[in-house]
């Protein structure tokens, strides 16, 4: 179908440290879970409210694989782009369907957000995206580089 987009983007915190499983093929798989929230004040009570969503992020890009198993830890602030997918399972005999935010070879981006970076000194955000295809470059912070072309 021309015109559709299947696009998510998710800035979150990890709420455990990334999961990576090896196939017998020798490809690697690495799952994140990545809690987003918002918060309101209740217009009759005064009280302030909060609700957390929490998505299941499944990395197949090797490059991204690397940089969250260095990098990523349960509080990680992190930039996801990617794809929902929805898949099929079965568990003690009955179908079960799970949707997730898939990030694939030459699509997708992830972004560590804060802290340190593959070991480094501590520097701010950073380019992490491992999105081979990406037209996205990395930027100087706000403010830093005159020459925006927009």
């Amino acid at each position: 179908m021309a015109g559709s987009v299947n696009k998510v983007i998710l800035v979150g915190n990890c709420t455990r440290d990334p999961e990576v499983k090896s196939f017998n093929n020798g490809g690697r798989v690495c799952n994140i879970t990545v809690a987003t929230s918002e918060s309101w004040k209740d217009k009759n009570s005064g009280e302030w409210k909060e609700r957390a969503e929490f998505h299941r992020v499944v990395v197949f890009n090797e490059t991204m694989i690397g940089r969250a198993e260095r990098s990523l830890r349960k509080g990680s602030k992190v930039y996801v782009e990617g794809q929902l997918e929805t898949r099929k399972y079965e568990r003690d005999g009955r179908e079960q369907f799970t949707t997730e935010v898939v990030l694939r070879p030459y699509r997708g981006e992830l972004t560590l957000l804060d802290g340190k970076q593959d070991g480094e000194g501590g520097s701010q955000g950073g380019d992490y995206s491992g999105s081979y295809g990406s037209s996205r470059q990395s930027a100087a912070p706000a403010g830093l580089d005159d020459e925006i072309p927009f």
